[in-house]
């Protein structure tokens, strides 16, 4: 039987976070919080919506998760007055150390992903996939009512 692409999609994303997210813990993180310190880390401070965003993620999962690396000592929040998504989030220093080491692991995973493919199938594997969300991203916009 051959699987669907949903399900290849979905076992080659198990697969890679069955192997990230033991590591994952080993940093103090939780669940979607590495992706965020990354961020952080590559791109400077920004706003929690900034955050949502980008990760096209609830901006009330970002708050959560921003409040649990806040206490965990990874990032500080600037407060800006009573609206928590305008705050500006910064990297500690312990969050640009997990951030360093979380990119470092994640590169590492990706090339475990990527063992045997010439450079000409990983672009081309690359231009698929961003080729893939840019279609669920422009029928999302085109049947705003359907999701």
């Amino acid at each position: 039987m051959q699987e669907t692409m949903h399900m290849l999609l979905y076992r080659a994303f198990h697969a890679q976070r069955n192997i990230l997210r033991p590591y994952m813990r080993t940093l103090g993180l939780g669940a979607g919080q590495p992706k965020l310190i990354a961020y952080l880390a590559e791109h400077g401070p920004c706003r929690q919506r900034e955050l949502a965003d980008y990760f096209e993620v609830d901006p009330a999962a970002i708050s959560r998760m921003v409040e649990s690396l806040e206490k965990g000592g990874f990032i500080t929040v600037a407060a800006d007055g009573k609206d928590r998504r305008r705050n500006l989030l910064s990297t500690t220093d312990r969050g640009l150390e997990a951030a360093r080491a979380w990119l470092a692991k994640r590169a590492q995973v990706e090339e475990i992903m990527l063992r045997g493919f010439s450079p000409e199938e990983r672009e081309a594997f690359s231009a698929y996939l961003t080729r893939a969300r840019q279609n669920y991203v422009g029928w999302k916009e085109e049947h705003p009512c359907e999701t």
